[in-house]
């Protein structure tokens, strides 16, 4: 399935496609030199958006579900990334434990799970589930409407071990991202390898800090290239002490969009776009496509009343932080419907991705909704390798090489979030 890329759109994007094929064998020696320095996250999504002049991740997500949608194509890649993951991190290990979200009614996402357990399988695992949802009392055998099935069995706590009845694994894969903070039976466990660590749950991280990140890799990346570092960066402020219930702060959020609008004004000025800049606010944690509003003119937070969605996000956490991001369009379309590509790594590889498509959705708004769709992307076909001499714009493979920069550039932001959050890092004076 190969989408419909737009071909016309002759500006930045196609220089900077142009520019990252023609610095490959850079790009790829400084990742290189970058993966010797840090540690990849474990496993990564990254959310990309096309504007067509710019190209740009507006989301980074450490806890990835929708496995289920890459396609059996692209398996083969995730099973030889998960095999080198493993073996950098327990190279002696035999026993893999997921823990899932909660969400136990919840079929796509189980299916995600499924997929998990099937590509650790493939790396030569014994992989089970272990639910630390108070729901699951027993072994329970959920079936799943594409046939497959998934065995979920309640965790047990034995002093600094976690693991099953008659099962004691050496790692233990969280697919769980913590939005409500970590629960105390996965607190304290030294004696095996929790991935990713409970510091890079929603509890403690916050988006602001990975694109804070983001902007120092950008900068250094497009100094690499020659580039303006804001094609493949959005700009954003932070706003705190909000409260949507109450009201209170909206003054500092509305001059706080009108700040950022600014800005962002001043960027399409200087590239001579003739668009309409807007602004996505949304939650400064947590995922699931809650707690977020396009904003095109500061005055419309006025509208914004005490019944808003914004008020709460997952496991219903309030929402005082906010992060205020540029907007970036997206100029994808796949089956007429307004879509954008997330990208699926595992360690430091891109093994492969899908698009989000939402057919009621407009190009300057959030796709991660109820309604959305996904279509595997093209990666099959391309193995990620691009095709040298085409012109930009016109390949598949070349467009995907660039979606992997990009998002490759995002989860090392998010390694150094990481390690700037660690609360175990070693200090050297």
């Amino acid at each position: 399935m190969v989408p419909h890329l737009i071909t016309a759109l002759t500006g930045p994007i196609n220089e900077l496609e142009q520019r990252i094929l023609d610095s490959m064998p850079a790009i790829e020696r400084w990742f290189r030199l970058e993966w010797m320095e840090h540690t990849p996250p474990f496993y990564t999504s990254v959310d990309i958006r096309n504007a067509g002049f710019k190209l740009a991740p507006v989301d980074t997500n450490l806890y990835p579900g929708g496995w289920n949608n890459l396609t059996k194509e692209m398996l083969p890649l995730a099973v030889q990334a998960a095999m080198a993951a493993i073996e950098k991190i327990c190279p002696e290990a035999r026993n893999l434990l997921i823990i899932p979200e909660n969400h136990t009614r919840n079929t796509f996402y189980l299916a995600n799970v499924v997929q998990l357990q099937r590509i650790f399988n493939m790396a030569g695992l014994n992989v089970r589930v272990g639910s630390i949802s108070p729901e699951i009392k027993k072994s329970t055998l959920i079936e799943l409407p594409n046939g497959d099935s998934v065995t979920l069995e309640p965790v047990v706590r034995n002093k600094g071990r976690l693991g099953l009845k008659n099962f004691d694994p050496c790692t233990i894969l969280l697919n769980n991202d913590l939005s409500a903070g970590a629960p105390g039976i996965l607190e304290d466990i030294h004696e095996q390898y929790l991935l990713p660590p409970l510091h890079a749950g929603w509890s403690v991280r916050r988006k602001s800090t990975h694109f804070k990140n983001y902007e120092e890799v950008a900068k250094r990346f497009g100094k690499m290239l020659g580039i303006d570092p804001w094609l493949i960066n959005p700009m954003y402020s932070q706003c705190d002490g909000v409260d949507f219930a109450e009201d209170k702060g909206m003054d500092k959020l509305q001059t706080t969009v009108d700040a950022l609008l600014t800005k962002v004004r001043r960027k399409y000025k200087e590239y001579g776009i003739n668009e309409k800049p807007f602004v996505i606010v949304k939650a400064n944690n947590g995922t699931y496509g809650m707690g977020i509003m396009t904003v095109r003119d500061a005055k419309e937070l006025d509208a914004v009343n005490r019944k808003t969605k914004m008020a709460v996000i997952k496991d219903g956490q309030p929402v005082n932080d906010l992060i205020i991001q540029e907007g970036v369009l997206t100029q994808e379309r796949v089956h007429e419907a307004v879509a954008e590509p997330v990208v699926y790594m595992m360690d430091r590889y891109v093994v492969g991705g899908f698009y989000r498509m939402h057919a009621e959705r407009g190009v300057d708004e959030n796709l991660n909704a109820p309604g959305a769709s996904f279509v595997p992307l093209a990666f099959e076909h391309s193995t990620h390798m691009p095709q040298p001499g085409v012109r930009p714009g016109v390949s598949a493979p070349n467009r995907f090489y660039m979606y992997g920069v990009v998002a490759r550039l995002a989860m090392l932001a998010a390694s150094y979030e990481l390690e700037a959050t660690n609360p175990d890092a070693e200090v050297y004076d």
